[in-house]
């Protein structure tokens, strides 16, 4: 008799390397053509995130090449990548150098603090300062 094992809990051919974290942080992909020109670039929102790669949506995939460099809004870094797969307007893509830990905790904790860039609502203005209140001025005439 047969028995079927699930190869992604076993540590067989489809176990992850690198363990993946949801996110929802705003993006830029930076592309350049083959002419070497203007980069060029496109909005995009993070899905998932590890140290090897990560999941990404776009409007649209026309014009889009297969490797191009991953910018995290709020965070100052630019990550290498190579598409893996592209279905629809979800890209997923292997960094061409793995990042660092530090780096992926940054986006994650960004991500955390702000609960998500597309979920976060804006009810009120951010505090002038900590501590402080805005200053309100007002112009008497006369």
């Amino acid at each position: 008799m047969m028995e079927l094992v699930d190869k992604r809990q076993s540590g067989g051919l489809y176990e992850r390397k690198w363990e993946r974290f949801k996110v929802s942080r705003q993006g830029m992909l930076l592309s350049v053509g083959l002419d070497l020109a203007v980069p060029k670039t496109r909005s995009c929102q993070l899905i998932d995130i590890s140290q090897g790669g990560a999941s990404i949506s776009v409007n649209t995939t026309i014009g889009l090449g297969a490797h191009y460099y991953l910018t995290v809004v709020g965070v100052f870094a630019k990550v290498g990548c190579a598409e893996i797969y592209r279905n629809d307007h979800r890209i997923g893509v292997q960094f061409i150098k793995e990042i660092d830990e530090d780096l992926l905790h940054e986006i994650v904790r960004a991500d955390y603090f702000t609960g998500g860039v597309a979920t976060r609502k804006k009810d009120a203005p951010p505090p002038y300062a900590k501590g402080l209140e805005r200053p309100q001025f007002s112009l008497q005439r006369t």
